[in-house]
């Protein structure tokens, strides 16, 4: 097979590994990461001629070039005539559909030599139009009111000249996937899906949509899938609860290795929480091997992934949320009931101060101000108790979570006095009776095994009550609580401190005593 002969010399320049560096809305993917990817496929597969794969969300071509390579090894055997061989991967296995007309056109230069399938230069020329197997079609959003609503686009944005790119992928813009191949079974299905497209909300808010593509490609009901998607899944992300419970739940996952820095999968883009990629099979019912990875060290274990209702990525962490909850502490109420809403006044972050009012904590930057006394709702009764305000983004601009976290601290958290609110910038962590009663609290958040336990519901610069989900709410608090304390308390062994230890940096100034 010329091409992929060429392409497999390591003395030649990998053009995709250059284009999987760019900065783009699309990830593209470097070749190193698509080998090891397929490679997660059984081995056996690459020597059946029948085999069919499709990627859905074609930008390189680079898995179903490393999937030609496969096979032009794997059916020597089948085919001792090479021309006879690349043709028949080319025309009856490889097939792709591209996400812009660009990458269209990149994906056939790197799959047929050729941007035209049937170009003079082409490696296959028994195709009867330029496109080959690598198909786009310029679809379009289909509006229900102001966004699309297949992938959820804003109109606002996306309805544009028919000359622009609208960014419609064509696999998740239908409810019958199947019709894009007419009387066509996939075996595997693999790709690298568009993550995010804007959805005109407040400050530049954008609608995940990788989600999608692994519904419809389920859908499909191929004997293998797997995708490299963000880890947010695992815990939070916009629109995502029914389909985190449904991978959670899926016994086909086989296997997920998980990144918890994306810079060890992408060069470029800065994707917060890491990166994994999933191996589903139809013929599978299990545990889920699950490997993390952080710097160089991999870990693996054996799990099902539905413990808890969210997608724990750390193996180490479980056991000592097990003992922890053993404890039964409070019988085994956690801070998520405690914590207020999002907007505990019901005021945004992009509220105007006003001359007179309500005294009201805005973005630090801005500090005490006043709010109207009309514009606020105050469902929980907070207004008149002592308040421990923490910021909604207490790690803003730490995306990579296989470093140690710090989160709350005496520098970026207020305690606000009776008569005091704030605005969305803030959530309210505790309210109690007592100025004394608030600081005992923060104390208890400021310890290392605390902020520990919320990084455990964390994959995001944001926080919100949810993420406290495995942080034991005492009841009252009455002192001046320490990592000393509560490791005597909560019989927490060497072993385990030490590794709650190393994953929480050190912030000075946090434990202050109370006066």
């Amino acid at each position: 097979m010329k091409s992929l002969k060429k392409l497999s010399n390591n003395k030649n320049p990998d053009v995709l590994n250059f284009l999987a560096n760019l900065s783009n809305d699309q990830v593209f993917t470097p070749t190193k990461i698509a080998k090891r990817v397929i490679d997660e496929l059984p081995k056996h597969i690459w020597t059946d001629p029948n085999l069919k794969i499709l990627d859905p969300v074609c930008k390189t071509g680079v898995f179903l070039r490393e999937a030609s390579k496969r096979l032009n090894e794997g059916l020597k055997d089948k085919f001792k005539n090479e021309a006879q061989r690349i043709k028949h991967i080319l025309t009856n296995q490889i097939y792709g559909i591209a996400t812009t007309e660009i990458t269209s056109l990149i994906a056939r230069r790197s799959i047929y030599y050729s941007v035209n399938a049937n170009g003079k230069h082409s490696v296959c020329k028994s195709f009867e139009n330029d496109n080959g197997n690598i198909t786009f079609n310029n679809s379009k959003h289909e509006w229900s009111g102001q966004n699309c609503k297949f992938c959820g686009a804003s109109k606002l944005v996306w309805e544009r000249d028919d000359s622009l790119e609208k960014y419609a992928s064509e696999f998740i813009h239908t409810n019958n996937p199947e019709n894009l191949f007419p009387n066509m079974k996939f075996d595997v299905i693999i790709g690298n899906p568009p993550y995010q497209l804007s959805d005109g909300g407040h400050s530049r808010s954008a609608s995940t949509i990788y989600h999608l593509f692994i519904e419809n490609a389920k859908k499909l009901n191929p004997r293998f899938l797997t995708m490299i998607v963000p880890s947010r899944w695992f815990v939070g992300g916009k629109g995502l609860d029914g389909f985190r419970n449904n991978m959670l739940k899926d016994r086909r996952i086989k296997k997920i290795v998980d990144f918890e820095n994306s810079n060890q999968v992408f060069q470029g883009p800065d994707i917060t929480g890491g990166v994994n990629y999933f191996l589903w099979d139809r013929d599978y019912n299990g545990k889920c091997e699950f490997v993390s990875v952080r710097s160089d060290k991999e870990v693996s274990v054996q799990r099902y992934l539905d413990e808890y209702e969210i997608l724990i990525r750390d193996a180490n962490a479980i056991s000592i949320l097990k003992k922890i909850e053993k404890i039964n502490i409070n019988n085994n109420l956690k801070l998520s009931s405690f914590v207020s809403p999002r907007k505990p006044f019901n005021l945004p972050t992009n509220y105007p101060p006003k001359q007179n009012g309500v005294p009201c904590w805005f973005i630090q930057k801005i500090g005490l101000k006043f709010a109207n006394k009309t514009d606020i709702t105050d469902s929980n009764n907070l207004t008149n108790k002592w308040k421990l305000l923490i910021p909604k983004a207490p790690i803003a601009g730490q995306t990579d979570f296989s470093k140690p976290v710090g989160f709350y601290y005496h520098g970026n958290v207020i305690i606000a006095k009776p008569g005091e609110i704030c605005t969305e910038s803030w959530i309210v962590a505790g309210a109690f009776d007592t100025e004394k009663e608030t600081k005992y609290f923060r104390s208890y958040l400021f310890t290392k095994i605390i902020r520990f336990l919320l990084l455990q519901a964390v994959i995001s610069q944001d926080v919100t009550r949810k993420n406290f989900m495995f942080v034991p709410h005492l009841g009252k608090y009455d002192r001046n609580y320490t990592d000393d304390f509560l490791i005597k308390e909560w019989q927490i062994n060497d072993e385990d401190w030490k590794y709650i230890d190393s994953r929480i940096t050190l912030i000075s100034d946090d434990q202050k005593s109370i006066s």
